[in-house]
């Protein structure tokens, strides 16, 4: 950096404790509740045994455990930072939003391979009754576990949580394409059953859209564009502040780093120059969500950079 500078950083660490808390409280709260889901179905396909049921039971079970790279990543996130990870690793969460974007493409590509081989190989249904009820418990669990995680993970600024709750609602979704199947089975239409399934995979496709979007912005370090534009007001707003240079905000894990420059007046002492960038550090901190910390530097207005 150019100019003289004063590097100003300082960590709000009780803050992204407190969210990863909430974000573990919620991945084991909605994982109990999937496995609840799950076992509930499991009971079900006991008494039915039906082979359509097995397939969505077993697949609300598998996906119940994208909960865990996820916990890995919180836990890991909570660690000091080294010599080694000078930032810690809160970007282990980056890593588990892609591999439940991964399960989702898998899970779309499932539902459409079980949906053409029904069309190619046409079944009966047995226990239709039961089999809807089951679709019912599967999808309800799934899209409250869904509702949750995607309003914890917003609140938190947690991308790969909102991804594992839209993942959570495909399941839903697959549990929909059960209980609509069954309705076709009653009325002796077995076409309905592949043709729900086709719909159900692009249905999926849609979500994992959205997912994507949200996991690899988080990657590529995208921010809300309207958060930039406020830090900038709040800089440009502090007393002593002659003009604001480049501002940089980037996610590390479900926290933002901001760094910015700011020129002052060149006969200001250090001291003083140090005191601005504080104000500007201070005032970023408060008026930015998850903000956890930001760096200020400082340089002579008039300066060339």
């Amino acid at each position: 950096m150019h100019g003289h500078g004063d590097g100003h950083g300082h960590g709000h660490g009780h803050r992204e404790l407190e969210s990863t808390r909430d974000g573990m409280r919620a991945l084991w709260i909605s994982f109990a509740a999937l496995l609840v889901t799950a076992v509930a179905q499991a009971v079900l396909v006991a008494v039915t045994g039906s082979v359509a049921l097995l397939g969505d039971t077993l697949h609300n079970f598998a996906d119940a455990l994208t909960a865990v790279p996820l916990g890995v990543a919180f836990v890991l996130g909570k660690r000091a930072a080294t010599r080694r990870f000078t930032y810690g690793l809160g970007r282990a969460e980056d890593l588990a939003g892609l591999v439940i974007v991964l399960v989702i493409a898998s899970s779309a590509a499932l539902a459409a391979w079980q949906a053409v081989d029904r069309i190619v190989h046409p079944r009966d249904m047995t226990h239709v009754g039961w089999v809807a009820v089951a679709g019912v418990v599967g999808f309800a669990g799934n899209e409250l576990v869904a509702r949750y995680r995607i309003t914890v993970g917003r609140r938190i600024g947690s991308a790969a949580l909102v991804a594992d709750g839209l993942h959570a609602r495909t399941d839903g979704f697959t549990s929909l394409a059960v209980l609509v199947a069954a309705g076709g089975a009653a009325l002796d239409l077995r076409w309905v059953d592949p043709v729900v399934g086709l719909a159900i995979a692009a249905m999926i496709l849609t979500v994992l859209w959205g997912a994507a979007k949200e996991v690899f912005g988080r990657v590529l370090d995208a921010v809300d564009p309207e958060l930039t534009a406020r830090a900038e007001d709040v800089v440009r707003g502090t007393d002593g502040v002659r003009a604001a240079g480049w501002l940089r905000i980037r996610w590390h894990g479900h926290s933002l780093t901001a760094e910015v420059d700011v020129e002052v007046d060149p006969a200001l002492t250090v001291t003083d120059a140090h005191t601005i960038a504080h104000h500007v550090e201070s005032r970023l901190i408060s008026a930015v969500p998850r903000l956890a910390r930001a760096t200020v530097h400082t340089q002579p207005a008039g300066a060339r950079h």
